[in-house]
C-alpha cells in the first residue's frame, strides 16, 4: 500500500480532485452547437408542417445566436419555406412579430435557446400580439452534467498550465540538484519582449513566418544564456541559488522594461498566434508541444547518463564529485535548461496574447515551484520525476479552475493554494524521514 501511494499518490489526488469538482459543478445543461440544432430539427419536423411559420431566434453574442445561425439553413434545406431567423435584441424580435401580425399569418413555433426563453417579450405575446399567441416554444431539452467536464473547460484547464508546465521541466532539474530558480517569471517577460522586438524589426505586421521563428529563437537562447550565467555563479563562485536567481529575477525584469521603454510590442506578424492559438489535427498546438517536451524530458532523465548525474548531484554532491561526476558542469547545465524552458514559455505566452509586454510572468515562479513540489520533487534534492511535475501542474490548474467554477473569491483561492503548497512540502518531509515523520518513527521504535 505504501508503495502504491508513493508511486501513484499524486495521480490519485488528481483523480479525486476531478471527481470532487465534477460532483460540485453538476448543473442543468442545454445542448449547444450541432447537437442542439440536430435535436431541435427533429422536434420541429415531428411537430410542424413545412408550410408553417417558424421563428428561429437568437440573442446577439450569446449561444442562442450560434444555434439560430446553424438551425436556420437546416430548416430551409428541410423544406420549411416560411422559417425566419432573427438574431439580435428583444426589439428585433418585436419587429418580426409585428410584421407577422400585420401580414395576418399564424405563428406555429418559436425556436431558441435558454437565454432568449427568458425574455419578457415572449410572456407578453398574448397581450401584444394576440393573433400569434398559439405558438409553441421549442428549446433544447436540458440534462444534468458537470460544468467541470465540459470540453471548453477541460481545454481551459490544459491551456492554463501550458506555460507553467513547460517551465517546470527545467525547474524540476534545478530542484533535483537541490537548487532553486526564482528568475523564471522575469525570463518569461524578457523572452517575449526580445522575441517580439526582433519580429518588429524584421518586418512587423508584414513579416514572414520565418521572422516568428527567428524571434522565438532569439528570446529562448537569450534566456538560456542568462540561465547559464546564473548557473556559473552557483557552480563556480558558490553563491547560494536563492540569492543568485533573486538578483537575476530583478535584472531580467528591468531589462524587459528597458528594451521596450515600458510599453507592449504589438507590431508582430499574424503567424505569431499559430503556436499559442492554433490547432493541428484538432488538438491545440500547445498541448502537442507539451506532450513532446515531457516525453523527451522523461526519457532524458531516466535513460541518459547526464540525467543520472543530475540525481547524483542532488543526492550527495561530495559523493558525486568523488565518483567522477562533473558537478559544476551539471549545475550549469540545469540552470541553462531552466532558462531555455522559461524562454520557450515566454514565446508561448507571447503567441497566446499576440504581443510582448514586460509585465508578463509576474508570480509565475511561485506557481512553477508549487507544481514541481506538489508533483513530488524533494526540495532537499536527489529525488523527483518529470511526469510527477506534470501531474503537479495539473493539480494546481484543476484546483484553480474548480474554485473559479464554484465562484470562490481570489483571496480565498490564494489561501487554498498556499495550503496545498504547505501540505505538499509537509508530505515531502514525511516521505524523506525528517521532521514529524522522523520523530514519530523514533517514538515507535522505542
Amino acid at each position: 500500500m505504501a508503495r502504491i501511494l508513493s508511486d501513484y499518490g499524486m495521480v490519485l489526488v488528481l483523480v479525486a480532485l476531478c471527481v470532487l469538482f465534477s460532483v460540485l459543478t453538476i448543473e442543468e445543461q442545454a445542448p449547444s452547437g450541432e447537437e442542439a440544432a440536430e435535436r431541435l430539427l427533429g422536434r420541429i419536423e415531428r411537430r410542424c408542417e413545412t408550410t408553417d411559420t417558424i421563428l428561429v431566434v437568437g440573442a446577439e453574442r450569446k449561444d442562442s445566436a450560434d444555434l439560430a445561425k446553424r438551425l436556420g439553413p437546416r430548416l430551409a434545406d428541410a423544406g420549411f419555406r416560411s422559417a425566419r431567423t432573427v438574431v439580435g435584441t428583444p426589439r428585433d424580435l418585436r419587429l418580426a412579430l409585428d410584421a407577422l401580425q400585420a401580414d395576418g399569418r399564424a405563428l406555429a413555433a418559436i425556436v431558441t435557446a435558454g437565454d432568449v426563453a427568458k425574455w419578457r417579450i415572449l410572456e407578453r405575446i398574448p397581450e401584444t400580439h394576440p393573433s400569434l399567441a398559439g405558438y409553441a416554444l421549442l428549446v433544447p431539452e436540458s440534462y444534468r452534467w458537470p460544468n467541470f467536464l465540459k470540453r471548453k473547460n477541460l481545454e481551459a484547464v490544459v491551456d492554463r498550465i501550458v506555460v507553467i508546465a513547460v517551465i517546470a521541466i527545467g525547474m524540476t532539474m534545478v530542484i533535483i540538484t537541490a537548487g532553486i530558480d526564482l528568475s523564471v517569471g522575469s525570463l518569461i517577460a524578457l523572452s517575449a519582449v526580445i522575441g517580439t522586438v526582433v519580429m518588429k524589426y524584421l518586418g512587423g505586421l508584414d513579416a514572414s513566418p520565418w521572422a516568428v521563428v527567428v524571434g522565438f529563437l532569439a528570446g529562448t537562447v537569450a534566456c538560456g544564456l542568462v540561465g547559464g550565467f546564473g548557473g556559473s555563479m552557483v557552480a563556480w563562485f558558490k553563491v547560494p541559488p536563492f540569492i543568485t536567481t533573486l538578483g537575476i529575477m530583478m535584472m531580467a525584469r528591468g531589462l524587459a522594461f528597458l528594451i521596450t521603454g515600458g510599453f507592449s510590442v504589438y507590431q508582430v506578424p499574424k503567424a505569431l498566434s499559430w503556436l499559442g492559438q492554433g490547432r493541428s489535427l484538432g488538438i491545440p498546438n500547445t498541448v502537442l508541444l507539451l506532450a513532446v517536451l515531457y516525453v523527451l524530458a522523461h526519457i532524458f532523465m531516466t535513460h541518459t547518463r547526464l540525467g543520472r548525474y543530475i540525481y547524483a548531484v542532488g543526492g550527495n554532491e561530495q559523493a558525486a564529485r568523488l565518483s567522477g561526476v562533473p558537478v559544476k558542469s551539471v549545475t550549469v547545465f540545469v540552470y541553462v535548461v531552466s532558462g531555455l524552458a522559461a524562454g520557450l514559455g515566454g514565446c508561448i505566452q507571447a503567441s497566446q496574447l499576440n504581443t510582448g509586454t514586460p509585465n508578463m510572468g509576474v508570480m509565475f515562479e511561485l506557481y512553477v515551484i508549487a507544481a514541481v513540489v506538489v508533483g513530488g520533487t524533494s526540495l532537499a534534492g536527489g529525488s523527483g520525476r518529470i511526469l510527477g511535475t506534470l501531474i503537479g501542474a495539473f493539480i494546481i490548474s484543476v484546483i484553480q479552475n474548480g474554485m473559479n467554477l464554484l465562484g470562490m473569491e481570489s483571496y480565498t483561492q490564494q489561501v487554498v493554494l498556499g495550503g496545498v503548497i504547505l501540505g505538499a512540502v509537509l508530505l515531502d518531509r514525511l516521505r524523506t524521514g525528517s521532521g514529524l515523520g522522523a520523530l514519530l518513527q523514533k517514538q515507535f521504535n522505542r
